[in-house]
C-alpha cells in the first residue's frame, strides 16, 4: 500500500488530500512570504488517528509538518520538500467547563473565539487575545506560545496551560490533562511542549486555566511626541492603575493606512508620532485609572461603551490585515528590553533608512513586554540582508529574535543569536530524545 492509501484507512478518504488543487490551501502562510509543495494533507480526527498516522509516516520516513488556524508568519506550518500536512483543524472537542478549578480542556483545533464564546457563557474569561481570534487555533497558540496584548497582566499562553495531550513521533501519548496546579512529580513535559512549536510532539489537547469576566471596562488612545512618552505613559499606568489589562502602540505611518483602507477618519484632528492604545478592566468603573495618564499625551480619547471602544482598537486591530494589503512585506516579531523601546524604534528607523530609504518601515507593539512588530514593505530582494540586520540589533540590545509567532523556518539560522551554544546543543538533545529521525518540523526551529 502506499503511504495515502494507508492514511487513508486510518482517516478516511474524504480526510486525505492529494489533489493539487485542495492542498493548495495549506501550502502557504499568512504573509504568502513561505510556501511549499505538500506529498498531501491528512485531516485526523481524534488523539488515537494522530498517532496512527504518526506512526504510519515515521515508519515510511515521511516528513510531517502540524498544522493549526494557518495564521503562523514564519514558516512553522508550511510544507517544504514534500512533507505531509497533518491538519488539526478536525480536533474540536470541548469540555463542560469545570466551574471549581476555573478550567476548560478542549481539542487542539478549537478557534480562540470559540473558546471565548464557551466560556464567557459560564462568566469567565480566557487571558490571551489578538487579532487573528477567529483562525488561530488552542493547539496552535500552544505550540507556538502566543502572548497578544493581555501579556502585561496575565502573561503568555504558558502561563495559561494547566495541562496537555500531546502525540509523539512514534505514536505514543503524551497525556497529563488533570490540571492540577501542584505536581512536581518529575520532569514538567507540559512546559517543554508549550512553545515548542510542533518539532518535538502534536499537540491535540489543552486543558486552560480561566478568570473572572471583568464586567467594567475603558479604553484610552493617547497621542504622544515620541517613545520616550510612550514609556512614560507605561510607567504612569502600572504603578496608578492597577486594572489595567493591555497597553499597545503604533506609529502614523500605520494609522494612515488604516484609515485609508478603512475609510475611517483618524483620532485627532492633529497628527502625532506615536500613539499609545491601553485598556483597564475591573468589578468598578475603571475609567479614572486611565486619566492617570492623560498629563502625558498631547491628546487624548476615552471609550467605556463596546462599540466606541472597538472604534478605538480597530485602529491598532487593522494595522496586520493593511499591511499585508500593501505587499508581501517583511514581517519580524522580536522583544527587546521595555526599557530599550526608544533605542530600539531610533536605531532601527536609521537602519532601515539608511539601507533601503525606497521602503517604509510600520512599526507597532506590545508596550508592556517589549513585543515589537516589525514590518518593512518594499524590501524587496534585500529582505535576508535587513533581517539579519534587524535581528542583530535585537540581539545587541539583549532581546529575542522571536517574541510570540515562533522560529520556525524564518529565523533558524539565526536562533544562535537569542540561545547560547549549551543551550541550543540541550535543545539538540531534547529533540533527538523525542524524534530521533527528524520526522517533525525538518528545518524549523532547530538545524540538523
Amino acid at each position: 500500500m502506499t503511504l495515502g492509501e494507508q492514511l487513508t484507512a486510518i482517516v478516511g478518504e474524504t480526510h486525505v488530500l492529494t489533489d493539487p488543487a485542495l492542498k493548495s490551501a495549506y501550502e502557504h502562510d499568512l504573509t504568502g512570504r513561505f510556501s511549499g509543495e505538500s506529498l498531501l494533507v491528512v485531516r485526523p480526527g481524534d488523539a488515537a488517528q494522530v498517532a496512527a498516522v504518526l506512526e504510519t509516516c515515521a515508519a515510511a520516513g515521511a516528513g510531517i509538518v502540524v498544522q493549526g488556524g494557518h495564521t503562523g508568519m514564519v514558516g512553522g506550518g508550511t510544507p517544504r520538500d514534500g512533507e505531509v500536512v497533518v491538519s488539526m483543524s478536525r480536533l474540536r472537542t470541548t469540555e463542560p467547563v469545570d466551574r471549581a478549578a476555573a478550567q476548560v480542556t478542549v481539542g487542539a483545533g478549537v478557534t480562540l473565539e470559540e473558546l471565548q464564546r464557551l466560556v464567557r457563557a459560564e462568566g469567565l474569561d480566557f487571558p490571551i487575545d489578538h487579532g487573528a481570534r477567529s483562525a488561530a487555533t488552542i493547539g496552535g497558540m500552544t505550540a507556538t506560545n502566543a502572548g497578544g496584548h493581555l501579556a502585561v497582566r496575565y502573561g503568555t499562553m504558558r502561563d495559561q496551560v494547566a495541562g496537555i495531550e500531546a502525540v509523539m513521533p512514534d505514536g505514543r501519548v503524551i497525556r497529563r490533562l488533570g490540571g492540577l496546579l501542584k505536581d512536581n512529580a518529575g520532569f514538567d513535559l507540559r512546559g517543554l511542549l508549550v512553545g515548542s512549536e510542533g518539532v518535538l510532539a502534536v499537540i491535540t489537547c489543552v486543558r486552560l486555566k480561566l478568570v473572572p469576566t471583568r464586567p467594567r471596562r475603558a479604553t484610552a488612545l493617547f497621542g504622544v511626541a515620541g517613545m520616550e512618552d510612550a514609556l512614560r505613559v507605561l510607567d504612569r499606568l502600572r504603578s496608578q492603575a492597577p486594572s489595567l489589562e493591555a497597553i499597545d502602540f503604533f506609529q502614523h505611518a500605520g494609522l494612515r493606512h488604516v484609515c485609508r483602507r478603512l475609510g475611517a477618519p483618524p483620532p485627532f484632528a492633529a497628527d502625532y508620532p506615536v500613539y499609545v492604545i491601553a485598556e483597564c478592566a475591573a468589578e468598578h468603573d475603571p475609567t479614572d485609572d486611565l486619566a492617570a495618564a492623560a498629563d502625558i499625551a498631547a491628546d487624548t480619547a476615552v471609550a467605556v461603551d463596546e462599540p466606541a471602544r472597538r472604534t478605538l482598537w480597530a485602529y491598532r486591530d487593522a494595522l496586520n490585515e493593511t499591511v499585508r494589503g500593501l505587499g508581501v512585506p517583511l514581517k519580524l516579531d522580536v522583544s527587546v528590553p521595555v526599557g530599550t523601546t526608544p533605542a530600539f524604534e531610533g536605531a532601527l528607523r536609521s537602519l532601515v533608512g539608511s539601507r533601503m530609504p525606497e521602503a517604509e518601515l510600520i512599526l507597532w507593539g506590545h508596550l508592556g513586554d517589549g513585543n515589537m512588530h516589525v514590518n518593512i514593505v518594499g524590501a524587496g530582494a534585500e529582505s535576508e540582508e535587513i533581517e539579519e540586520a534587524v535581528l542583530r540589533l535585537v540581539a545587541s540590545l539583549g532581546g529575542s529574535i522571536s517574541a510570540e509567532h515562533g522560529v520556525g523556518q524564518a529565523k533558524a539560522r539565526w536562533l544562535a543569536l537569542s540561545r547560547s551554544e549549551a543551550e541550543l546543543s540541550t535543545m539538540r538533545a531534547v529533540k533527538a530524545a523525542f524524534d530521533p529521525e527528524w520526522i517533525l518540523g525538518r528545518g524549523r526551529v532547530l538545524e540538523r
